[in-house]
């Protein structure tokens, strides 16, 4: 009897499917990447990107995430940013979805989008990221990626300050990350300090296409 062999996923290159979106590391090499669901180290402990080992975003948004690379390095050339997750397939945010159903549909969509509505990420116009020195250890944000948790919230910020749950320099990181990506076109949203958009939900639908 011949013995079994394992399956090896086969990676595959989005853009064949997907023309408009890069490689962010074709645009400029010097922004560090840890595509975290291409692991195991996640909220869900499994990977999710099987198939995909690359950060991929839409050309525009590339552009955008140099812009901030170069505004970060003017700065601080210590310094640069890291990326955790780029496009999202909608078939891997229905896995989140679907991972978070102890919690509420109505406070669910505070950490994951409703795949019936679409994620920002499933158009490549989105980023998860934070900032990293030379060596590519991340600045303490005080929370993690990925936290669930209201420490997480930069709406709170000033009140987990108070209580000293988070500290000074916490929130000075923060901030930093927030103050390069809002000059290079990017927004945050009030629940996650690591993720920022580059355009609204509907301006995604408009101009991308989505990856499933």
């Amino acid at each position: 009897m011949s013995e079994s062999k394992e399956v090896v996923p086969v990676k595959y290159d989005l853009t064949s499917r997907y023309p408009t979106l890069v490689d962010i590391q074709s645009v400029d090499s010097t922004i560090h990447i840890e595509l975290k669901y291409a692991t195991t180290d996640n909220f869900m402990g499994i990977v999710l990107y099987d198939s995909i080992d690359r950060l991929y975003v839409q050309k525009d948004v590339a552009v955008k995430l140099k812009k901030a690379q170069e505004i970060l390095k003017k700065s601080y050339p210590e310094l640069s940013l890291l990326i955790y997750d780029g496009v999202r397939p909608l078939s891997v945010q229905q896995k989140m979805w679907d991972a978070l159903d102890t919690i509420p549909v109505k406070d669910r969509t505070k950490f994951v989008s409703n795949p019936k509505n679409g994620s920002i990420h499933n158009y490549g116009a989105a980023v998860d990221l934070t900032i990293c020195d030379e060596s590519g250890i991340p600045l303490d944000m005080g929370a993690g990626y990925d936290d669930i948790r209201k420490i997480a919230y930069p709406s709170l910020e000033n009140e987990f300050l108070q209580k000293r749950e988070l500290t000074e320099q916490h929130v000075r990181n923060r901030k930093l990350l927030r103050s390069v990506m809002a000059q290079a076109g990017f927004y945050n949203i009030p629940t996650e300090w690591w993720h920022f958009n580059s355009c609204t939900r509907e301006q995604a639908k408009r101009k991308y296409q989505l990856v499933e």
